[in-house]
């Protein structure tokens, strides 16, 4: 599904969390199979469940805001995007992991045991961020037990869990004004694995999990802006005796350049000339991102003018295309003149219109529209 979230919720993008949840509501209610009798309805259902997990999570909206609908949906497959997400929030009890199991058929089922997300702030070069690079990181971690190999089983055997037979969920069925629901919740005597340990691993101490150090590799894209975060799917803590990992996430600081200003994909270099320069036009050379280019200056240019330089700016994210460089023309007012060009201004003094400085002000105006 590659479709605008905000329109399958009918919101718009400034909508905020509560008008995000009240759309949903009303949504859901209107298509959810036990209870439209639309032929569509539960492919509309999921598309607005799908929605919802998204705009209404912090994280994940933020991803989608900045990478698109293709773009987020490279990064998130939809297990993902419905991960540890509560939908008991929106209904109470309604629907509880019902829910999942339409989207995964039983294999979605939320898992206490989960490892937690982590977060680590990463600090990179401004160039690092505009051509992309690859970093190595290292972190401190709750890692799958190498002794167990993460059951948390001396022996590595595991028996059926007694309270939901190895199944890992335990199914109810209640009557609402709204009809026959079934929840589906996932089991607390065994987290949702279906099994129990019948010897704790001595090591992890039954958990499957003991902190480590460790070297993670970080691919950074090509036109990241700072503050950007960037998901390692699963590599945050191990779960609890082999259940899914957390997701690592890491945010971007990147230093800024001591030449250019960046405005998104552009970018902006103010160039200092001369008055002579200024006056007379010349030709300069200017750095860009990868070399210098020469760029000509006519005569009688005014400080503040912009020179585009097309397709020299930050790349976008999706890899195709670029920004734009603007080069914004500083002109310098010599602040100690030596006495031969103290005498050639004077001379050139005497040679400029004489006009009111009313006059003057509205020929300036008029230059600048």
């Amino acid at each position: 599904m590659t479709e605008d979230y905000y329109q399958t919720l009918g919101v718009n993008k400034s909508a905020s969390k509560d008008e995000i949840k009240k759309s949903y509501r009303e949504l859901a209610k209107k298509y959810h199979p036990d209870i439209s009798k639309e032929k569509d309805a539960n492919e509309k259902f999921k598309k607005i469940s799908e929605a919802y997990a998204v705009l209404s999570d912090d994280t994940k909206k933020a991803q989608y805001d900045q990478f698109g609908s293709t773009g987020f949906q490279q990064r998130y497959s939809q297990e993902d995007i419905f991960r540890d997400f509560d939908f008991g929030d929106v209904f109470g009890d309604m629907f509880g992991d019902d829910i999942f199991n339409m989207f995964f058929h039983g294999g979605g089922k939320r898992n206490q045991n989960r490892g937690r997300d982590l977060a680590y702030e990463l600090e990179i070069n401004f160039e690092d961020a505009i051509f992309g690079c690859t970093k190595d990181i290292n972190i401190e971690i709750l890692d799958s037990c190498d002794e167990c190999k993460g059951t948390g089983s001396k022996d590595g055997k595991l028996d059926s869990c007694d309270e939901c037979k190895g199944t890992g969920q335990i199914r109810l069925s209640r009557r609402t004004p709204f009809g026959v629901f079934s929840q589906v919740s996932t089991c607390n005597a065994c987290g949702g694995e279906g099994k129990s340990i019948l010897h704790k691993c001595k090591e992890c101490n039954g958990t499957g999990r003991v902190t480590k150090n460790k070297n993670v590799k970080v691919k950074v894209p090509a036109g990241v802006g700072d503050g950007a975060k960037l998901r390692i799917s699963r590599g945050g803590e191990a779960g609890v005796r082999g259940s899914s990992a957390g997701d690592l996430y890491v945010i971007l600081k990147v230093k800024p350049s001591e030449i250019f200003e960046r405005e998104e994909n552009d970018l902006y270099l103010h160039v200092p000339i001369s008055f002579s320069q200024a006056a007379l036009g010349e030709d300069i050379k200017v750095p860009t991102l990868e070399k210098d280019v020469n760029i000509k200056i006519p005569n009688g240019t005014q400080s503040g003018t912009k020179f585009r330089l097309k397709g020299q700016g930050v790349p976008y994210l999706d890899g195709y295309g670029r920004g734009d460089l603007y080069v914004i023309i500083d002109v310098l007012t010599p602040k100690h003149l030596t006495k031969e060009q103290k005498k050639l201004f004077e001379n050139l003094k005497k040679t400029e219109e004489k006009k009111s400085l009313i006059e003057k002000i509205k020929e300036f105006a008029k230059g600048l529209k």
